[in-house]
């Protein structure tokens, strides 16, 4: 088993400190897992699943063409709009001086026993910047993928199958600061609701139901659907960035880009992987901010509230699909899509079908329930704000 995958395994769930701005110093802390859980299967060893780098096995994901609104206003303080055609339908334009590292004071916080990590409750309402300030301008999907206001967030997606879809859409995927910026807004909050913590807001501290992992490494639908416990994108109207991107934190935890700028990031955390993982989970005790990350998942990770939106170029200007760190390494977008195990134009053609009500797969063929984002079971139901939620600290 390669070194990539055992550290993807062994660091699922490493859930970084949710009572600072910025992550702390160990990018790894395998202790941030919900109460009982079981290291995530490796994907390489998983029927049809090959690892990062490995373009053999069949299996894969997809989901429809982003719709929505034209490009929004930026939001107050962070620049303006120029027009409609800033963004494509169904993005929003984040425009302003991002800020690389902020402090946060927490008032109130408890111990989260399970992830031997404190929650903070309560910020002060204030946010010092504490790194320097970089201009950002770029457009993010209004929702998680597929970017459909009242759809499921599509999960169960690596790393590159991910970017695969976005750039099938003419998108890529989120850098890091990005999603932060679009988060957090203008003002750095910790929440894109505010400074209290509020999991009825988005979605989150919902009980631990102890997933059956070999049912999961299969992908079954029974099982997803019995994990689910998200919500619709959109259906949490005050889960809202005053950028106006919807469920951020909570929910669905996502995936984004790291970035090859090392400005950008905390100056002792230097990330193995591209692949990031942000927002945090539907659980209870884990980092349901927008700044904390988890460094430690290789690209081949996968998990059944693990999804993502896509970002792209404002004004007209293209984009290219590969990430920050592709493009410093020289990669192709085909080696791109042989670690995906599909083609941007294979994907092309699910989306097609889907927005015919024509995606559809064999009992078995995994790799086309994952392109047409159909893997969840008909089980599945999705949280309300009245569930029964985790008992308190």
């Amino acid at each position: 088993m390669s070194t990539r995958t055992l550290a993807s395994v062994f660091a699922v769930l490493a859930l970084v400190g949710a009572c600072a701005g910025a992550p702390p110093s160990d990018p790894a802390d395998p202790s941030q897992a919900p109460p009982g859980a079981p290291p995530p299967p490796p994907p390489s060893a998983l029927p049809g699943a090959a690892a990062s780098g490995d373009p053999k096995a069949p299996d894969s994901p997809g989901s429809p063409d982003a719709v929505g609104d034209p490009g929004e206003a930026s939001a107050k303080g962070a620049g303006k709009d120029e027009g409609p055609q800033s963004c494509p339908g169904g993005m929003v334009l984040v425009s302003g001086d991002y800020c690389t590292q902020v402090e946060h004071k927490c008032k109130k916080e408890w111990f989260a026993k399970a992830n031997k990590k404190r929650v903070c409750e309560d910020f002060e309402p204030k946010a010092t910047c504490v790194g320097e300030k970089i201009k950002k301008r770029f457009c993010i999907d209004k929702y998680e993928w597929p970017n459909v206001a009242g759809e499921r967030p599509e999960i169960m997606n690596r790393f590159h199958q991910a970017q695969v879809k976005c750039a099938a859409v003419g998108k890529r995927m989120c850098h890091e600061s990005e999603w932060n910026f679009a988060c957090e807004g203008p003002d750095m909050k910790p929440f894109p609701y505010g400074w209290t913590r509020d999991p009825l807001v988005c979605n989150g501290d919902h009980k631990w139901d102890d997933p059956n992992m070999s049912l999961v490494e299969k992908r079954d639908a029974r099982e997803l659907g019995r994990l689910w416990r998200g919500m619709r994108s959109g259906s949490q109207p005050g889960c809202k960035s005053d950028f106006g991107v919807f469920d951020m934190p909570g929910n669905a935890d996502e995936v984004v880009g790291a970035e090859a700028d090392p400005k950008l990031r905390v100056p002792n955390l230097r990330a193995k992987f591209d692949s990031v993982h942000t927002g945090g989970p539907w659980y209870k005790g884990v980092r349901n901010q927008c700044r904390p990350k988890v460094y430690t998942h290789a690209e081949d990770f996968y998990y059944y509230f693990l999804s993502f939106r896509c970002c792209a170029e404002p004004d007209g200007k293209p984009t290219d699909p590969r990430t920050q760190w592709q493009q410093r390494d020289g990669w192709s977008m085909e080696k791109v899509e042989r670690s995906a195990q599909f083609t941007v134009a294979q994907m092309k053609e699910k989306l097609e079908l889907k927005k015919k009500g024509q995606c559809s797969c064999g009992e078995r063929d995994i790799l086309c329930k994952t392109m047409c984002g159909t893997l969840v079971g008909a089980n599945a139901k999705d949280a309300t704000t009245s569930d029964p939620r985790a008992a308190g600290p």
